[in-house]
C-alpha cells in the first residue's frame, strides 16, 4: 500500500516557499507585462497571496487562449502570472511525493528527462527489438476526467486542504478545451456523462504535472501487469518493443482496455504495430535502428520561421542577436538528427550584416 501525506499545506504557504514560487514562474519571463507589474510590488503580492492562500479566499483568475501548431492545432491557455506563482508552488510540495512512484521510462516534464532522453531510449530499444507497438491517446488534455484525477491524487494525499486547493485549479480550468472534446461514452454512462468535469488547460504546470500522474496508472499496467520491459512514454505517446508482433496486438488489446478506466481512448489510426525497420515517427523525428532523421514537416516548419525572422530584422523589428538565438535553438534540436545536410541547406547564409553575407554555423 503506497504512503499517505498529510499536514501538508503548512509548508505551501509558507512565505520562503511562495518567493521559490514567484521565481520559478518568473524564470525567462521578467520582461513580460504581468511579471514585471508583479515584481514591482513583489513582497507585497506576495503577502496577498499567502493571507488568500491561509484563509482560502483565493479564487484564480480567467485563462487567456491561443492556438498554436506543432505540428497539431493545439489550444494554450495562459494563467494569470499571480496563478502560475501558486501553481508552483502547488508543484513544489506535492510533485516530489509522486516522482518518487514514476516509472523510469516516462521522460515528460520531469528532472534530466526530457524529448532527447527518450529518442535516445527509443531508438535503443529499436536495436534490440524487431516490431514496436505506437500508442497514441485520443484527445489526452481535453480528456481528463476531473473525478477521476481526483481520486488518483486522493489516494496519496490526504490533507484536506491541499485537496481544497487542487479542486478550486482543476475547477478552473474545467470548461477551457471543453470544444476540443468530441464526447465519448463508456460502458456504464447515462446523459449525465456529457457534464462530467473534464480537461486540463494546455500550458498549466499542474497540468504537465497531473498529466504524468493519470498516466502513471498506464506506465504502472505496462511495467507490472503486461511486464513488457521495452517501454517509452512521452506525454500520451506511448511505445512498446517486442519481437513477436503478435504479443503486441494483445498488449494493444490489453492497453485499449485499460484505459477505459481512466476514460480514455486510444486514436484509431496512429496507435498500430509494425516493423522498427519502416522507421518509427516519434516526438519530430523519425527513428530507425541505426538512424535518426528529421520529419520532413519539422524542417518546412522551420525553413518558414527562419523567412519571417530575416523579415522582421530587416525591417527592424528584431535584431542580428535575437535572430541568431532563435536559430541556434533549432540547430541544438536538430542536431539531435542525422540532419548535417538538411542544417547546411536551410542554414547557408544569415541576412547579410555591415554589407557582407555571414555564415550561420551548423
Amino acid at each position: 500500500m503506497s504512503k499517505v501525506y498529510n499536514h501538508l499545506y503548512p509548508a505551501l504557504v509558507t512565505f520562503q516557499n511562495l518567493l521559490q514560487a514567484y521565481r520559478q514562474a518568473a524564470r525567462g519571463k521578467r520582461s513580460q507585462p504581468q511579471v514585471a507589474d508583479f515584481e514591482f510590488k513583489r513582497e507585497g503580492h506576495l503577502l496577498d497571496l499567502q493571507r488568500e492562500l491561509q484563509t482560502k479566499t483565493y479564487r484564480p483568475g480567467p485563462y487567456y487562449s491561443f492556438y498554436i501548431r506543432d505540428p497539431k492545432h493545439r489550444l494554450i491557455s495562459a494563467a494569470l502570472f499571480r496563478d502560475r506563482v501558486v501553481h508552483h508552488a502547488l508543484c513544489n510540495i506535492i510533485e516530489p511525493l509522486f516522482e518518487r512512484t514514476f516509472i523510469g521510462d516516462s521522460y515528460a516534464n520531469r528532472v534530466d528527462k526530457g524529448t532527447h532522453r527518450a529518442l535516445d531510449r527509443a531508438q535503443a530499444l529499436a536495436r534490440r527489438y524487431r516490431y514496436v507497438l505506437q500508442g497514441d491517446v485520443r484527445q489526452f488534455f481535453p480528456s481528463v476526467d476531473h473525478a477521476v484525477l481526483r481520486a488518483i491524487l486522493a489516494r496519496k494525499l490526504a490533507d484536506p486542504d491541499i485537496l481544497w486547493l487542487i479542486d478550486i485549479i482543476l475547477a478552473n480550468g474545467a470548461d477551457v478545451l471543453i470544444d476540443e472534446y468530441d464526447l465519448v461514452y463508456f460502458p456504464g454512462d447515462d446523459l449525465l456523462a456529457a457534464c462530467r468535469p473534464r480537461g486540463l488547460p494546455i500550458g498549466n504546470l499542474t497540468s504537465q504535472f497531473w498529466a504524468n500522474v493519470y498516466l502513471n496508472e498506464l506506465d504502472q499496467f505496462v511495467k507490472r501487469r503486461l511486464r513488457c520491459p521495452a517501454y517509452v512514454r512521452y506525454v500520451d505517446d506511448v511505445l512498446l518493443f517486442a519481437d513477436d508482433k503478435h504479443q503486441l496486438w494483445d498488449w494493444k488489446d490489453a492497453i485499449r482496455e485499460q484505459l477505459v478506466g481512466l476514460r480514455l481512448t486510444l486514436h484509431a489510426r496512429s496507435s498500430t504495430v509494425y516493423p522498427v525497420a519502416h522507421g518509427i515517427p516519434f516526438l519530430g523525428f523519425r527513428l530507425y535502428p541505426r538512424q535518426r532523421r528529421l520529419k520532413r514537416r519539422n524542417g518546412v516548419a522551420f525553413s518558414r520561421r527562419l523567412r519571417t525572422w530575416r523579415a522582421a530584422v530587416s525591417r527592424g523589428e528584431m535584431n542580428f542577436a535575437q535572430l541568431s538565438g532563435h536559430i541556434r535553438g533549432w540547430i541544438a534540436h536538430a542536431a539531435h538528427g542525422d540532419t548535417w545536410g538538411l542544417r547546411r541547406a536551410l542554414l547557408k547564409q544569415t541576412l547579410p550584416v555591415g554589407g557582407k553575407p555571414q555564415e550561420t554555423p551548423t
